[in-house]
């Protein structure tokens, strides 16, 4: 089994023991990640909305050391600090995910420093051969 760790392209600061991803056997698993600053690992508050578009936009950022984009995830788990927030969430969510959104699940979570969303993400590498057979 071949193991790459993957980092976020911005994070300075220590969050933790973890990896941003790490690719294994042509597949991508991102830990979660929230509404944080990368250099100073301090919690970036907001509205759900905006929580949950910082959120993917790390992801998003995980995703690229990996050669993929959000096209190539195929689950994310995903957790709110207040379930009654899904609604603005999901419409958030949505944008990153416009076609053929991946399999998900959504749970409310006791999440760390008043954070409101926290994602993670599972994605395949993709492959050029493939993706040029697939049919459209």
């Amino acid at each position: 089994m071949s193991k790459r760790i993957l980092k976020h392209p911005d994070k300075t600061a220590s969050t933790g023991a973890y990896s941003a991803g790490v690719e294994s056997d042509g597949w991508v698993y991102i830990s979660g990640h929230a509404s944080i600053d990368m250099t100073t690992g301090k919690v970036i508050p907001g509205s759900v909305r905006e929580e949950t578009e910082r959120t993917l936009a790390h992801v998003g950022k995980v995703l690229a050391e990996a050669g993929c984009t959000f096209a190539d995830v195929v689950k994310c788990t995903c957790h709110l600090s207040n379930i009654a927030d899904f609604d603005e969430f999901n419409r958030a969510y949505a944008a990153f995910f416009a076609k053929d959104p991946p399999a998900r699940t959504t749970v409310q979570s006791v999440l760390w420093n008043n954070l409101k969303v926290e994602i993670d993400a599972i994605a395949r590498v993709p492959r050029t051969k493939s993706r040029a057979k697939a049919p459209k």
